[in-house]
């Protein structure tokens, strides 16, 4: 083999080589093919000038290195190039500096809109590289807001309206602008967030109001239906309470004869002509129904006498009250037990319930009293069993 040794010391010194090579080249090339069509964005090349002129060097000598790899045409002819894995070593740091950047750049805008945290990098990117066309937020919108499936806009480019995934449209108190925001998609989302929020407080109060001076099968059809299962639970712990307060036990056994003749009422309307989401709606409020009267038949069967006490003050309750932390204003607040918690008004559309058992009475109870606390709260058990449902 003596002969043989040059030549053979000289091959494996350039099959090395070239193993080096083709690493650093397959990890310059997937890089590459991940940030070019980010930078190929004119949105991205403004609000991250100094990575994209690093990008723009490194793209020149990677298309350099390309056409003449193309035109040698032999991987031998290639590899031996004079300093290529010096070319491919500088790429590959001048990428990883962007990349660098580029996370950063993303950690800002997750930071200025918590809800981007939801969506991968790519779904974030998608957004930011067409600001000009607030539309494009559209479907990544399920991600960041649990109950809102798109936006409607207008004409004009602002937002109207919030659509969930049961097609029930809900007209926003203030509508929405993102031209004003000039390009920071981060901000004008900031901005749907706050009007979300006031155009759920805005329809529960509205809904308050209106839920007096209607039949209860008219008033139901009126409103979004988070709204009348928040209402209605409001309602039933107003007349609970005033039926103990008032005539003690025998106060509580006439309300819940008024609810078998309300249920009676809903079931009529369940089987009548009506519009896919009131139905939608009235599914999940016969499952609070059912529950909440359920609940009274308990207590008039127990023979509670009194608003104050414990049979009554276990269970979830809603009230409109002064707001301790915004004095003068009125808000929904839910309380059970000792526990006191503000509703957050956080549009979930129209949704199915599930139902209320013993056991996630017990969940409620647990989970508020820790939240109160300013703890945390954390369902264990089966799959299936309805954890993740309980805890929304």
């Amino acid at each position: 083999a003596k002969p043989f040794m040059e030549k053979i010391v000289e091959i494996e010194g350039w099959l090395l080589n070239t193993q080096e090579i083709m690493d650093m080249w397959m990890k310059v090339q997937s890089v590459w093919l991940y940030l070019e069509p980010i930078f190929g964005s004119e949105d991205i090349i403004k609000q991250m000038p100094t990575e994209a002129q690093l990008f723009k060097k490194v793209d020149g000598s990677w298309r350099t290195m390309m056409q003449s790899a193309l035109e040698a045409g032999k991987a031998m002819a290639v590899t031996k190039t004079e300093g290529l894995l010096d070319k491919l070593k500088e790429c590959n740091e001048n990428l990883e500096t962007v990349q660098k950047g580029l996370n950063d750049y993303l950690e800002t805008k997750r930071l200025a809109f918590p809800r981007f945290f939801f969506l991968s990098n790519d779904n974030l990117l998608e957004i930011l590289s067409e600001t000009k066309d607030p539309t494009r937020v559209n479907p990544h919108m399920k991600k960041a807001f649990e109950g809102i499936q798109s936006l409607e806009f207008l004409p004009d480019q602002r937002i109207a309206a919030m659509m969930s995934s049961e097609k029930e449209k809900v007209q926003m108190t203030t509508q929405v602008d993102p031209a004003k925001a000039k390009g920071s998609v981060e901000k004008w989302l900031v901005e749907v967030e706050q009007v979300m929020l006031e155009t759920i407080r805005h329809n529960v109060l509205q809904s308050h109001e209106d839920y007096t001076g209607r039949r209860f099968t008219d008033w139901l059809k009126s409103w979004p239906g988070q709204v009348v299962i928040a209402i209605f639970c409001l309602y039933w712990t107003i007349d609970v309470s005033s039926s103990l307060k008032n005539e003690g036990n025998a106060g509580v056994r006439r309300y819940s004869d008024k609810l078998d003749h309300m249920l009676v009422e809903i079931i009529d309307l369940v089987r009548s002509d009506i519009p896919p989401l009131v139905r939608c709606t009235l599914e999940a409020l016969i499952v609070i129904f059912v529950h909440n009267k359920d609940t009274v038949a308990a207590l008039a069967k127990d023979g509670i006498e009194r608003d104050d006490d414990f049979d009554w003050l276990v269970q979830l309750r809603d009230y409109i009250e002064e707001n301790p932390d915004k004095p003068e204003q009125q808000d929904l607040f839910v309380k059970i037990t000792n526990s006191f918690l503000g509703y957050a008004y956080e549009y979930i559309g129209n949704s199915s319930r599930l139902v209320v058992t013993p056991l996630t009475d017990r969940c409620y109870r647990t989970c508020c009293g820790a939240l109160h606390l300013l703890y945390g709260a954390a369902p264990e058990g089966p799959a299936g069993t309805g954890k993740t449902e309980t805890v929304k």
